[in-house]
């Protein structure tokens, strides 16, 4: 028997057509942290107490408040760091219950065998886990303490163990970026499904350190370009706050799966961030509120708040507003905001000037978040529709589309659970950053 999987994905097409979709919501459930970052953008740390957090049954309520808002996100439980929460597992287990696609964000310091069998437990499908040097000294100077690298380099090792996904994070230094290329590899001998570097925004602690100068910035952004062709396939290779990186990518490949997604900054678009005191903001890097969860609901500040109306108007200033590329890059808008104190500024870190004349490059139909999604030709069991249901919805129409290609290459016209697992077997990262955990059936590895 087959199920209407086109009802689905027309349901979903209605919505994007008719309002903005929160995809991806990063929430900051506390500012405590074992370790205090140069580059924290909360200024978390040891000192940090757990008056002022969000309390539990808070939490449940806005996790119900965004599913009636996006009924499949992808949501980040971060920090500071999210394990010094103890009810970490109980909010995970509470979200992915719900329908939405859990992750945890964290230094990796204190994720010992038994945390990661509660996570896992709890329906975490992946861990994001930061490392900024392959040197000891460096690495711990920048996260502010001793034997940092070890204890994370020893938990990816767990989490390898216990099969549980793995995004490597990197933010660049003058410090590190000679190591980036040997990260991008060590990264990819760790099993991870992505890379993500990350340039600095300079809010939180952030405002005093050194970033990359422009320039090197964006030869960086070049040489990731050809990281993230050279890796396809193995590990997905990802510029964050950077989104001028799309503009490399576009020149250097224009059969880029990276072109698949909506690639331009998502600030307050398609993405947002809770605070641990439960303000909402456009993104981690802006600390301006939208509006008090506390007060509000997630989906009044959501559809009513004057910030994210301005953001998704995309009036850009400066050499933003009249480049080619502003449909697919516009620039980082948090670090516009903390420069100039103008989220529609130009991004100060881009040394890219738009000639005059050129036609503005528009987004593929097929993408992250705002195009509509791939329409399904193939008929899908009732199963296989229903592991479509946990695919979170920046993504679904892409494996759709995807995934009938596969079948069509076989001669095969009906989707069924045993060639989701088939797929995933043969392969675990081509889709998206996530399809490893995405086509999993109940009590796969």
């Amino acid at each position: 028997m087959t199920s209407a999987l086109p009802a689905l994905l027309e349901t979903e097409s209605r919505e994007t057509d008719a309002s903005f979709i929160p995809h991806v919501v990063a929430w900051n459930l506390t500012k405590r942290c074992n370790l205090s970052c140069s580059h924290c953008y909360i200024s978390a740390g040891p000192w940090a107490k757990a008056e002022g957090e969000l309390d539990p049954a808070s939490c449940r309520r806005i996790v119900d408040e965004l599913l009636a808002v996006n009924s499949s996100p992808m949501l980040i439980l971060s920090g500071g760091e999210p394990l010094l929460r103890e009810d970490l597992p109980a909010l995970a287990f509470y979200a992915a219950g719900k329908g939405a696609t859990v992750v945890v964000g964290t230094n990796g310091t204190l994720l010992t065998d038994e945390r990661i069998r509660m996570l896992k437990a709890s329906g975490v499908s992946g861990v994001a886990v930061s490392v900024d040097s392959l040197r000891a000294g460096c690495h711990d100077a920048f996260r502010g303490r001793a034997h940092a690298l070890e204890h994370t380099t020893d938990a990816l090792a767990r989490l390898r163990e216990h099969r549980l996904d793995v995004v490597v994070q990197t933010t660049a230094t003058p410090d590190n970026e000679a190591e980036i290329p040997a990260l991008i590899a060590w990264a990819a001998v760790q099993g991870a499904v992505c890379f993500n570097l990350y340039f600095v925004v300079p809010t939180g602690r952030g405002e005093a350190l050194q970033p990359l100068t422009p320039e090197r910035g964006e030869a960086l952004l070049a040489e990731l370009a050809q990281d993230e062709r050279r890796y396809r396939g193995t590990m997905m290779v990802r510029a964050k706050c950077a989104p001028q990186f799309i503009r490399h990518v576009y020149e250097a490949d224009q059969d880029s799966p990276v072109l698949n997604y909506r690639t331009r900054c998502p600030c307050g678009i398609d993405y947002c961030r809770i605070t641990p005191d439960g303000h909402l903001t456009p993104c981690p890097y802006t600390p301006e509120s939208a509006g008090d969860l506390t007060r509000q609901s997630f989906g009044d500040i959501w559809r009513g708040s004057p910030l994210f109306a301005a953001l998704r108007g995309r009036d850009l200033g400066g050499k933003c507003g009249r480049c080619e590329y502003r449909r697919i890059c516009g620039g980082c808008r948090a670090r516009a905001f903390a420069v100039t104190g103008d989220h529609l500024a130009e991004d100060p870190a881009c040394v890219y000037e738009p000639p005059e004349g050129r036609p503005v490059i528009e987004r593929r139909a097929m993408t992250y978040g705002g195009g509509a999604p791939a329409q399904p030709s193939l008929a899908w069991s009732a199963e296989a529709t229903e592991r479509m249901r946990r695919i979170p919805s920046f993504v679904r129409g892409v494996v759709v589309k995807r995934v009938e290609d596969y079948a069509r290459e076989r001669g095969l016209a009906v989707i069924t659970p045993e060639l989701l697992a088939e797929i995933r077997r043969a392969m675990p990262i081509d889709f998206s950053k996530r399809l490893p955990f995405f086509l999993k059936r109940d009590g796969d590895d």
